[in-house]
């Protein structure tokens, strides 16, 4: 593993918040923080990427503004909005007020009336904060183009007020799962990272971190399960955040270690889709047998 002071420091800062990472993760934030470039984060669902923006939220101590993306997403929904209810009112109460036009139309178009979005509220915040655009590949390819020119210049233009240009520039974390394939201009925009689904000993470390009451065979026996679970063909593969709600589930349950009952009973927590549910269901002799619990299912 590279040791180097300023890497060592970002790898204690996301250790203290509970992460647990590897060198890749470790040097491409530290990276990004270093060269106050995007982050694009692709991978499974699941895998920890949104975490990520979170921990470093936390560990800089400032705030996470999170920016969800779905198809139909427009600069709008994206920017800001006017408060058009409160303007009306507001001109409904000055009908008889001797302001001119000029005044009445300064006093409705100002921050008063303005409801921020996360873009704006990013660019206008009185600390760098950690901007999360999560899930980028579920935007229009329109919406990408639109958030390239916002990432290059850092500054917002609402024609009733002038061009708002950030103080403080965040730290970008994108995130995409693949739905669709990226611009080339964004991917070229951004650092990369890809994050895929843990080892054995990672998602071991990950449950012991995250669950720490758990019993240590149990936790090792719900590793080697995921992970052979995982090499199976299903519409939805878990990741390591069903693997922590399973095994805090079963910690819950003081369950020390697994049995074909539990499995079978258990399984709506793990996975999310009912083929998925009755694959597996049909497949827990053969999958017991290579955990190492063939007892528990006779």
């Amino acid at each position: 593993m590279l040791s180097h002071p300023s890497l060592d420091k970002v790898r204690e800062m996301l250790a203290l918040q509970g992460y647990i990472t590897e060198p890749s993760i470790v040097m491409s934030v530290f990276l990004a923080m270093e060269l106050k470039k995007p982050l694009l984060i692709e991978g499974p669902a699941g895998v920890g990427k949104t975490e990520i923006a979170k921990v470093m939220a936390s560990a800089l101590e400032t705030e996470l503004i999170r920016l969800q993306c779905y198809e139909g997403l427009d600069a709008t929904h994206a920017l800001y909005e006017w408060n058009y209810q409160q303007q009306l009112l507001q001109l409904k109460l000055e009908e008889k007020s001797e302001k001119s036009l000029k005044e009445k139309e300064k006093t409705i178009f100002s921050d008063r009336f303005l409801l921020k979005r996360p873009l704006l509220q990013a660019i206008t915040h009185d600390q760098s904060p950690v901007l999360l655009i999560d899930e980028i590949d579920r935007a229009d390819e329109e919406f990408e183009s639109f958030l390239l020119e916002v990432l290059s210049d850092w500054q917002i233009t609402i024609p009733e007020m002038g061009t708002i240009k950030a103080t403080h520039i965040p730290q970008v974390i994108v995130t995409s799962n693949r739905v669709r394939e990226l611009s080339e201009a964004l991917r070229r925009r951004c650092m990369y990272l890809w994050i895929d689904y843990p080892d054995f000993d990672k998602e071991l470390q990950i449950i012991r971190a995250k669950t720490p009451n758990i019993d240590e065979r149990l936790a090792e026996q719900i590793c080697k399960f995921m992970q052979e679970v995982r090499t199976m063909r299903l519409e939805k593969v878990p990741g390591i955040a069903e693997t922590l709600d399973w095994a805090q589930a079963l910690a819950a349950l003081h369950i020390d270690h697994l049995e074909k009952d539990l499995v079978e009973s258990t399984l709506g927590i793990v996975l999310k889709d009912w083929t998925d549910i009755r694959e597996v269901s049909t497949s827990l002799s053969e999958l017991f047998e290579k955990v190492g619990v063939i007892s528990k299912i006779e």
